[in-house]
């Protein structure tokens, strides 16, 4: 008896200190899987990523495409500009707003407090500061002249982009998707013999744009063959006259209207341009004037889903 109730203590100290070390000591964490860390050279430098962010900040319409193509949060944006298919951000109050496309507000980036940044040549000049903030990656897409491989660095800044976030079989995918729509289109283009001329309108003024421009790659990626190669190269195209326009006498003349990005307003159409000169082309008198998707020619086309509607608005002409 007296050996039974001694065995029944020792086995109650044993549990009681059990329980003592169960409460005392903290349970093994599962390890996570360790993120190798990326270092991506752009044109203004090196930006090291040690761990995948969580809190992006995205400086240019474009950014947020490719964000929004990967399924990919974005914490903030800049919502002075923002085009009709990314409108969902604009209106979220979940996404700071971070100020202007050209000139953001550093103190809401420095608030939102992201783990990565992301801009183009647009907000270049306040990459020091912004680096200071979070890493930050430059988009090395050149708006002035976009003739040479746009297309290809748009998808490699996509590929980057997906394997920062773990999303590189979607990345490829989508980069696959933009590759056939090219394909198909220059198809449908090659052996035209169409000539088409690319204009920006602005209140009530025109600038063209040829190979060496923002929409060289119209020219060179899709085969549209240029209406004029005398068309100087700039951000925002070479002035011309209506004269010039009805002198090249185009078969196909796409217009973009900035007046109506810039002053948020319907996109104009053919009933409102009363311009006698621009009736008198070909491309006006055959009904192949295009007026273009504002938002995607002119505040981004350098994304895969803006390139998507730009290469569609290309095509209107050819059908």
């Amino acid at each position: 008896m007296i050996r039974t109730l001694f065995k029944l203590a020792a086995l109650s100290l044993a549990l009681t200190a059990l329980q003592a070390c169960s409460k005392t000591e903290p349970a093994a964490v599962a390890p996570q899987s360790a993120y190798a860390p990326i270092t991506v050279t752009h044109k203004l430098g090196d930006t090291v990523i040690t761990r995948q962010p969580q809190r992006v900040a995205a400086l240019d319409m474009n950014e947020v495409d490719f964000l929004d193509q990967l399924g990919i949060p974005v914490a903030g944006t800049v919502k002075d500009y923002m085009p009709h298919f990314l409108a969902k951000y604009k209106d979220d109050a979940q996404v700071a707003d971070l100020g202007a496309i050209v000139q953001p507000n550093l103190e809401r980036v420095h608030a939102l407090k992201p783990d990565l940044i992301l801009i183009t040549s647009l907000q270049a000049n306040h990459y020091q500061e912004l680096s200071e903030i979070a890493p930050t990656l430059h988009f090395d897409v050149d708006y002035r002249d976009s003739r040479s491989g746009h297309i290809d660095i748009v998808k490699q800044h996509l590929l980057t982009l997906g394997r920062i976030f773990g999303k590189d079989e979607l990345a490829r995918q989508k980069a696959a998707e933009l590759d056939t729509k090219v394909a198909e289109a220059k198809h449908i283009i090659e052996n035209r013999p169409e000539k088409a001329l690319i204009v920006l309108h602005n209140n009530g003024a025109f600038s063209a744009f040829g190979l060496k421009s923002r929409y060289g790659f119209v020219f060179d990626a899709l085969g549209v063959k240029p209406a004029s190669t005398a068309v100087e190269a700039g951000l925002h195209g070479q002035p011309i006259s209506s004269e010039f326009i009805q002198q090249a006498d185009p078969d196909i003349i796409y217009i973009v209207d900035r007046t109506a990005v810039m002053e948020h307003r319907p996109v104009m159409d053919a009933e409102r341009m009363a311009n006698p000169l621009l009736r008198q082309t070909k491309a006006w008198k055959n009904g192949r004037v295009v007026f273009a998707d504002a938002d995607a020619w002119y505040i981004t086309a350098a994304s895969v889903g803006s390139l998507k509607i730009v290469i569609d608005d290309v095509l209107k002409a050819y059908q």
